[in-house]
């Protein structure tokens, strides 16, 4: 019988599971930040284009490996997007971007690929420009949320101090704010959101 985590790699399926908790997951990004100001968008590890909808209003460029997924999102959504190995996409020279998002997306990555994505995306950001990452936090005691963790089709999740030292070893701190997501009060998963600016801005 196929795991759930192997289902998720087809669209209508990830689509579903993501549903419910969509909304929540990007509140602290919406009161952080006034998101209409967003010009030029790199959405890192899009998916199947669903945050793409938050970003109507801009240049929009979403970036994924699945192919299945980026193939649903030029058929329902607005923007481009590329089937693209982010730890060395580059854009066409010249251009920069004011907001680049990673959601959910580093805790399928190792520690060296992670540095080597974090790399690119602080030489793609523009001089006025952020990152905003929003990630899956290991905690450290027994927990559904630490269950839920540890069962994640995405097998890098860290604790919080983890994630801290990996943020700051490419941008500088703006904001750093974990966050519970859940449902009828009992979290599932715990979260950190990341505001951060390049070092030598």
């Amino acid at each position: 019988m196929p795991r759930l985590t192997n289902l998720l790699d087809f669209p209508a399926l990830y689509r579903l599971w993501q549903a419910p908790f969509a909304a929540a997951k990007l509140r602290p990004l919406r009161h952080h930040n006034n998101l209409k100001r967003a010009r030029r968008v790199l959405d890192v590890g899009c998916g199947p284009g669903t945050n793409s909808t938050v970003f109507s209003h801009a240049d929009y460029l979403g970036l994924d490996l699945n192919k299945r997924y980026i193939k649903l999102a030029r058929q329902r959504y607005r923007g481009r997007f590329e089937v693209a190995d982010v730890r060395s996409y580059q854009p066409p020279p010249g251009e920069a971007y004011d907001f680049i998002l990673l959601n959910s997306f580093l805790h399928h990555i190792d520690d060296e690929n992670t540095r080597r994505i974090l790399a690119n995306m602080n030489s793609l950001l523009s001089d006025d420009g952020y990152v905003h990452i929003l990630e899956l936090v290991m905690p450290e005691k027994a927990s559904i949320s630490r269950w839920l963790a540890q069962h994640d089709r995405g097998e890098y999740p860290r604790p919080l101090e983890r994630w801290t030292e990996i943020f700051s070893a490419h941008f500088n701190t703006v904001t750093l704010q974990p966050y519970p997501l859940g449902l009828g009060g009992i979290t599932l998963w715990n979260m950190v959101y990341f505001k951060g600016r390049r070092h030598d801005v």
